[in-house]
């Protein structure tokens, strides 16, 4: 089985419903929605392919066009039941970060880059569909936001990661882990309203 593949659709799949989501709450059109959903899913993945002189995966592989388009449609139908999934926005642009920061890190090691290099790569695979997403949608980014832990939930996932892969942990559970550790420190973060410290707060 290539785990590698399974969290990577899952990961467009979460993207695009995040993207979609976005989209729809700037009422944008259909054409908007889609083009939101697009860039969501993939513009970290691009990024990072730039970066590591790797293959772009959505142009050379039609699956993660089509998947990105079944994906949109669906979210659009079931947008009002997704909205329920407690704050759909942030469950979807959770677990998108959560596992595109592993898919970073791999492909990061299967280019030979250092352990420090591939935390960097799984963060910008995971972060900037996000960044690019808020732009387009006329809103500060949520990487830069204040109370947010966003990046910093990828770093300590990517960084669980190796310690894993030292630790000759079996790989699917490396996979899971690192995953659910991206996801348990932003949700425990917006939960219990932690952020980063804020260097503003005594200025006037």
């Amino acid at each position: 089985m290539d785990y590698l593949f399974i969290i990577d659709t899952l990961g467009v799949m979460a993207f695009t419903i995040s993207g979609v989501l976005s989209a729809i709450k700037k009422r944008m059109d259909l054409f908007g929605i889609f083009i939101i959903a697009f860039v969501t899913a993939v513009g970290g993945g691009t990024i990072r392919d730039l970066l590591i002189d790797a293959p772009i995966v959505w142009m050379n592989d039609y699956f993660f066009m089509y998947t990105i388009a079944i994906t949109t449609v669906f979210a659009i139908i079931f947008r009002k039941k997704l909205y329920y999934l407690r704050r759909g926005l942030f469950l979807f642009d959770t677990i998108g970060i959560s596992l595109y920061t592993v898919i970073g890190v791999e492909k990061g090691i299967e280019a030979g880059f250092s352990s420090i290099i591939c935390i960097a790569i799984g963060t910008i695979s995971a972060c900037f569909g996000g960044v690019v997403r808020d732009i387009l949608c006329n809103e500060i980014p949520v990487i830069f936001r204040e109370k947010d832990i966003y990046a910093t939930a990828c770093i300590l996932g990517a960084t669980a990661y190796f310690i894993m892969l030292n630790l000759n942990f079996p790989v699917n559970v490396i996979f899971v882990v690192s995953a659910i550790v991206v996801f348990s420190v932003r949700t425990l973060a917006v939960v219990f309203n932690i952020g980063l410290p804020n260097i503003y707060r005594n200025e006037a």
